[in-house]
């Protein structure tokens, strides 16, 4: 695809999520969810919470897609994660991986070993989290998780490109790198997309939430057209709140406001550039 074709594709996603308001569900961190489950709203997806096994499963039948983040772990998702993952794979839905954190504790290196076979449609996270999950699924690109300290990448976007290459291809779906700027990869096309804010890196969520928009993109896009549309709201809507705001109390609010405001044919027109693999 050329520029203009991927960009007539995210105009595309954006107009038929904001017409028929597909429901994307979640299994996500305590820590964000009400900021997940609005950012999905504010796109114009449903967004629904759950954390037992039973309603993972329900939920992965039921929703279009499904964004599923390891950050705060219980007890209980070392059943639920899985099972709702292989639910998802058998059923076909698109699903979003956000595996933040990885390599902080047995459990959650036991789920995310779980999660190769049923291959995620997306997988968003920092530079640090994608080239330490391409390590733990010994793919190209990938290096041990003791590099990874908590949730803040420790290297550049553009140091994980070999590993968001290399999981594209295992799962044939799309990774997107977030940081400075948002890589995202299929495998054989990768883009560059640009814009947000600084302050996004001092609110509590905006890369969790990332995660369960392009979820609701994935509902009725493929996964490349899903992880670009995010990433294309969220550096449009970054740059806009950030225009009229002094704190970051307030550009969480301008924020969120600037999603539910942002166009098909402002999203789609947002920079990006394209380079090869």
């Amino acid at each position: 695809m050329n520029k203009q074709e991927i960009q007539i594709k995210i105009a595309k996603a954006v107009e038929i999520v904001k017409e028929s308001k597909p429901l994307a569900g979640s299994i996500t961190n305590s820590v964000t969810i009400n900021f997940v489950a609005n950012a999905q709203l504010a796109v114009g997806g449903t967004a629904a919470m759950v954390y037992l096994p039973d309603e993972g499963e329900t939920l992965a039948k039921l929703g279009g897609a499904m964004y599923i983040n390891v950050g705060t772990l219980l007890p209980i998702y070392e059943d639920t994660l899985p099972h709702t993952a292989k639910v998802l794979f058998e059923n076909q839905k698109p699903w979003v991986l956000d595996p933040v954190a990885i390599g902080i504790g047995s459990l959650r290196t036991k789920v995310l070993e779980q999660f190769k076979p049923y291959k995620p449609s997306v997988i968003r996270g920092n530079a640090s989290e994608i080239i330490a999950l391409a390590g733990l699924w010994n793919l190209e690109g990938g290096t041990d998780t003791s590099t990874v300290h908590g949730v803040d990448s420790t290297v550049s976007v553009r140091t994980a490109k070999s590993a968001a290459v290399a999981l594209a291809s295992w799962t044939g779906g799309a990774v997107a790198v977030s940081g400075e700027m948002d890589l995202i990869t299929d495998g054989s096309t990768v883009a560059v997309s640009y814009g947000g804010s600084e302050m996004m890196t001092a609110i509590t969520g905006s890369g969790c939430s990332l995660g369960g928009v392009m979820a609701v993109y994935a509902s009725v896009a493929d996964p490349f057209i899903a992880a670009l549309s995010g990433a294309s709201v969220y550096n449009l809507a970054g740059m806009r709140a950030e225009q009229h705001t002094d704190g970051t109390g307030s550009f969480q609010i301008a924020f969120i406001d600037e999603l539910y405001k942002a166009s098909a044919q402002d999203i789609s027109m947002n920079e990006f550039t394209l380079e090869e693999v």
